[in-house]
């Protein structure tokens, strides 16, 4: 198995994960994700968050809301860690202006959390 089939089969696992969660557990942290999974050291964190840019790719090509918005970094006001906000202006879901990111992520999160059950 490569390493892509690897992140590829850990991407799945987590959209399963969030898409079966219980809303009011969402949003998950990276940590929640990687105990959830089962993942053990080194690199648990850098693992998950490799899957869910993964995942960020194919909901953007697919034009459905990132799913991995519904995971935050422990720090700060309930937010991604910065390479979600990386990863949504690479793939043109978010405008370079990092003063918009808040926003639009809060907005991204809801459309997301909506799309579950949809």
């Amino acid at each position: 198995m490569t390493q892509h089939d690897t992140y590829t089969t850990m991407a799945k696992q987590v959209r399963t994960l969030l898409a079966n969660a219980p809303r009011d557990a969402l949003p998950m942290t990276y940590q929640q994700v990687a105990n959830a999974l089962g993942l053990t050291p080194p690199r648990t964190i850098q693992r998950v968050a490799q899957a869910l840019e993964q995942l960020m790719e194919e909901d953007v090509a697919a034009g459905q809301p990132m799913v991995a918005a519904l995971v935050v970094s422990r720090q700060g006001a309930g937010l991604p860690a910065a390479g979600f906000f990386d990863q949504a202006v690479a793939l043109g879901r978010f405008p370079a202006d990092a003063r918009q990111h808040e926003a639009l992520y809060i907005a991204e999160r809801d459309r997301a959390l909506e799309s579950r059950h949809a």
